[in-house]
């Protein structure tokens, strides 16, 4: 069973912690320094906040597979219907590592498929200067680095 994963940007995570636990009757399963996440079962939503990114809002929407091969298939029927999209493997973010497939919607909202292989002491694996790969939305259909 597949899951709509959303990740919201936040200027003050205690806040949001506090309102989105009220929101969804339960607490964090994942609380960091500056991250948070709840894996509900009802609504079935993998939903996370992080005051980590330079804009405040909706960073991202997604698709959380149980299996490597959901995320294929997934990631076929986006091919199929001749949608761009960028792959990554193993990619370190949010505390977990993951394969990733991200794309844009037609009005530029990053959409990321995934299938989680394990859990990471940390948010990623930068070296503080540069964003680490999986951890920001890649330019898709473009050849190089991740966001601005």
């Amino acid at each position: 069973m597949s899951r709509l994963h959303v990740h919201i940007a936040v200027d003050d995570l205690d806040q949001n912690i506090r309102f989105y636990s009220a929101m969804f009757g339960t607490q964090p399963s994942v609380i960091k320094e500056d991250y948070a996440k709840w894996d509900l079962a009802n609504p079935a939503v993998n939903f996370a906040i992080s005051a980590r990114a330079k804009t405040r809002g909706l960073d991202h929407v997604g698709i959380q597979a149980d299996s490597a091969e959901e995320l294929k298939a997934l990631q076929s029927r986006l091919e199929a219907a001749g949608i761009a999209g960028k792959e990554q493997s193993d990619a370190a973010c949010c505390y977990a590592r993951s394969d990733k497939y991200w794309s844009l919607d037609p009005q530029g909202i990053a959409w990321e498929a995934f299938h989680t292989l394990d859990s990471i002491p940390t948010f990623n694996e930068s070296d503080g200067e540069t964003p680490a790969q999986g951890c920001c939305v890649p330019e898709i259909g473009k050849s190089g680095g991740c966001c601005s």
